[in-house]
């Protein structure tokens, strides 16, 4: 799913109760993640749900840093979905491109902002810190070899 589909289906769907059930169908479309990438070091701090981002990193796309690629889970509906417009937002990007992109002007422009809990909008902050984390670390893993 890309994020101009997202958007687009997002800009259709007049009521917040058809635009959270899309959101939840959105977390449907992830691809199962393995136990083992269900890890403590995987394990996403400052979520109230459970939640795992797993990083793949692929190789060297010049100048731009390497490609990240993310799979996901979490054990609340509307989450899973949220993970998924980050996919969106993030996978299959060059790390200095992940790093420079700014997801919580995508959810303003979406109005997720008012239309999450505090705990829900600290989750998703804490999710989008972790991705880009891991961006900036495969760039500076990339630039001391």
């Amino acid at each position: 799913m890309t994020l101009e589909k997202i958007i687009s289906d997002f800009e259709f769907l007049d009521e917040w109760e058809d635009r959270y059930r899309y959101i939840i169908e959105l977390g449907r479309s992830l691809e199962p993640l393995s136990d083992e990438d269900r890890s403590d070091e995987n394990k996403v701090e400052g979520c109230a749900s459970q939640v795992w981002l797993a990083t793949r990193v692929g190789p060297n796309g010049g100048g731009e840093g390497p490609r990240l690629s993310y799979i996901g889970d979490s054990d609340a509906h509307i989450v899973r979905g949220l993970i998924a417009i980050l996919f969106a937002i993030y996978s299959n990007k060059p790390a200095s491109e992940i790093i420079n992109t700014d997801a919580h002007a995508v959810f303003r422009d979406l109005g997720l902002g008012e239309h999450l809990t505090p705990q829900r909008s600290n989750g998703f902050a804490s999710m989008v810190e972790r991705i880009r984390s891991d961006a900036r670390h495969a760039m500076e893993t990339v630039t001391s070899h």
